[in-house]
């Protein structure tokens, strides 16, 4: 059984940045993509961005896109997402998660880090 575990998180001033990390263990993520989502209070979870097993794709939320990078290093078994030119409206909990190549369902969650920025 695979366990996602995210770090990372904090408080931050806007337009300052933070590396988020989720570290896997029990388990491969071969052929998985890693995804990050977002959930900010009151609202629902939004897809953040993705990075294919083998890193040769990523794919990010408008939102977020040209200031937050994914990566991996699958020999570490551990996932990153780069937040660059924070903003407020970015602030939220942050989680990781894990999908098998053609399998529309995530079979693997953080439990998520929290992510304030001020203003």
């Amino acid at each position: 059984q695979v366990q996602l575990v995210e770090s990372g998180g904090g408080l931050v001033q806007a337009g300052g940045s933070l590396r988020l990390s989720c570290a896997a263990s029990g388990g491969t993520l071969s052929q998985y993509s890693m995804d990050w989502f977002r959930q900010a209070p009151g609202k629902e979870r939004e897809f953040v961005a993705r990075i294919v097993w083998s890193g040769s794709s990523t794919y990010y939320a408008d939102s977020v896109k040209g200031r937050f990078t994914i990566s991996r290093d699958n020999a570490k078994r551990t996932g990153y997402l780069q937040m660059n030119s924070l903003k407020p409206e970015d602030t939220a909990v942050y989680y990781c998660a894990a999908r098998r190549l053609g399998v529309s369902s995530y079979e693997y969650w953080g439990q998520g880090t929290q992510v304030t920025v001020s203003s």
